[in-house]
């Protein structure tokens, strides 16, 4: 046909989510029911994520790094000869607190270089190796007996390290990563409602976005963590940790990105309820008039984070996996099921907007109207 392929009409509705979402309004509480049980394993996975490094048998299969590595391996040398503890201490110390730190359970031994490098000017390192590598958060319970042996002795400094750096570092970012989680939530909660002037949408769209990141980095812990698919995919065995930097990278971009997607499809339903449609008929044509272009949009997210991953190391292909997975995760259970299943289901409360809360917002109140009559709020 000379007309073919069919032109897109943006003055109406996708007909594919014209038809999707009605069915899935239909069936709300099927909807709903299994989209928060979906997201629900992968968060209770999250709760078992590893903060720090790729362990060894992640890294490199080949070149003469690996196989020295594997010679040491082969002649009962620990892997915890990849992460020593340097521990800082006055040189009439040294050796006494070697023979003490030898004993904490978890350390393999502990060594007081004879060379100059080690010993100058009235202070010695004491080099410390665990059994293990200390990679991730998991595995850093033998840096804090160290540490705390260390500040009970004379003379001593302090610790360096790559465990002690980790414990730092863990201490420093996500010891207020909580609180900060926290005031974003409440800052972008106090401007949706002022977009949206209503109190539950808002709530609705923050609480999501949060669940998505968390069941997000629930696939990577899956994913990579565990080795379910990063073995098959890329060829790379389970990291054992997630990279730390790596969560923060995935909250400040998908928690935004997300929350875009969600003001994009949830601004164009309450311009159709301004209108007078009853809810469930501002949320089937919302819905029908952005679903094509937000889901567009993950895809081709997607397919850029897609290329992304297919380059050089670990770290990097694991952030990109991340994104990627995380885009589409939001793009199909939230944005596909939640989305129009949750504000089917609570109806009228979605566009209560009390007087009271409406004054210091400098907005109008919004009180839902009367369902199919066309009366505008």
């Amino acid at each position: 046909k000379a007309d073919w392929p069919k032109i897109r009409h943006e003055n109406r509705a996708s007909r594919f989510w014209s038809r999707w979402t009605p069915a899935v309004v239909r069936r709300r509480w099927l909807a709903a029911g299994t989209a928060l049980a979906a997201l629900a394993a992968l968060i209770s996975v999250f709760f078992g994520i590893k903060i720090g490094l790729a362990n060894s048998d992640s890294l490199s299969k080949s070149g003469p790094g690996y196989e020295t590595f594997q010679t040491l391996e082969r002649g009962g040398v620990p892997t915890g000869v990849l992460t020593p503890m340097e521990v800082l201490v006055r040189t009439d110390q040294a050796k006494p607190l070697a023979a003490e730190l030898a004993k904490i359970d978890g350390v393999g031994t502990a060594l007081v270089p004879s060379g100059t490098a080690g010993n100058r000017g009235g202070q010695s390192i004491v080099v410390v190796v665990p059994d293990h590598e200390t990679v991730n958060s998991k595995s850093v319970d033998v840096v804090k007996r160290v540490k705390t042996a260390v500040e009970n002795h004379p003379g001593a400094v302090g610790v360096a390290g790559i465990g002690a750096a980790q414990i730092d570092f863990l201490h420093a970012v996500y010891g207020n990563f909580p609180l900060m989680v926290t005031i974003i939530a409440l800052l972008t909660y106090v401007l949706l409602v002022r977009a949206f002037r209503s109190l539950l949408l808002p709530l609705k769209a923050v609480l999501l976005n949060l669940f998505s990141l968390a069941a997000t980095l629930g696939l990577m812990v899956l994913f990579w963590q565990d080795g379910h698919g990063s073995e098959a995919v890329f060829g790379i065995a389970a990291t054992g940790a997630v990279t730390f930097w790596i969560p923060l990278m995935v909250f400040a971009f998908l928690f935004g990105l997300s929350m875009d997607y969600e003001v994009f499809i949830l601004s164009r339903v309450r311009e159709e309820y301004d209108a007078g449609r009853p809810t469930d008929a501002a949320v089937i044509e919302g819905i029908g008039r952005t679903g094509r272009l937000v889901t567009s949009a993950a895809l081709i997210l997607f397919l850029a984070f897609a290329a992304l991953a297919s380059g050089p190391g670990t770290d990097l292909k694991t952030l990109a996996t991340g994104l990627g997975i995380g885009i589409l995760l939001d793009a199909t259970i939230v944005r596909m099921l939640l989305v129009p299943s949750l504000v089917s289901l609570f109806g009228r409360w979605n566009w209560y907007l009390p007087a009271w809360a409406a004054r210091p917002l400098r907005v109008r109140p919004s009180y839902p109207h009367a369902e199919g009559t066309g009366t505008d709020n």
